[in-house]
């Protein structure tokens, strides 16, 4: 039976069959250790009995960098869908979630997912997001079935010049639904825009 548990910096010279897959960014030491440093509740692997890494997941909470143009935060104003619809009110984030393809279709993503899910509920975040690349079809298919919808397309936003959908699922804080819209997948928007 495989085993959540916190990620810690040994797991990252463990983690390589979960990062082959193309569609997995993988990224420098320092920024693994940023955030084990910084968020280390909301990083977690599967591990499983012959304690190989299956799965894992990098998550964080935060906020824009500026405060709220207009306290207290309503994602349901007017002036914020016109003339901040890019501002970030708190919410969790999901920065890198993989499965090893010899561990897919075992549920591991839904259950790292969920834990952050759970997470962003106990810090009060009025959503959870997470980008993806457009073509990553079996990804976009995975997480509209646990409840997220596309908030916005962000164009050139991968290296490689890929665009990138920004997924949302609301938490419990909003009970309106008021940080999720329907066809964001026509709202094109520059990576300069995004924090």
């Amino acid at each position: 039976m495989s085993l959540v548990r916190p990620m810690t910096p040994m797991d990252l010279l463990k983690f390589n069959p979960c990062n082959l897959d193309h569609l997995t960014e993988t990224y420098n030491i320092s920024f693994y250790l940023e955030y084990f440093t910084k968020w280390p509740n909301l990083c977690k692997v599967i591990e499983s009995e012959t304690g190989q890494i299956e799965a894992y997941i990098l998550g964080k909470v935060e906020a824009s960098p500026y405060p709220a143009p207009v306290e207290p935060y309503d994602p349901g104003l007017k002036i914020y869908q016109k003339k901040w619809s890019n501002y970030l009110p708190w919410h969790a984030h999901i920065t890198c979630l993989t499965v090893a393809p010899s561990a897919r279709r075992l549920g591991h993503a839904t259950k790292l997912s969920e834990a952050l899910e759970q997470a962003g509920d106990e810090h009060n975040a009025w959503f959870v997001d997470l980008f993806v690349r457009v073509e990553n079809e079996a990804a976009i298919k995975l997480y509209r079935k646990m409840g997220y919808s596309v908030y916005r397309r962000i164009t050139d936003y991968y290296n490689d010049g890929s665009d990138a959908f920004d997924m949302r699922k609301p938490l419990k804080r909003d009970k309106q639904r008021k940080t999720v819209r329907a066809n964001g997948e026509n709202i094109k928007v520059d990576p300069s825009e995004v924090w």
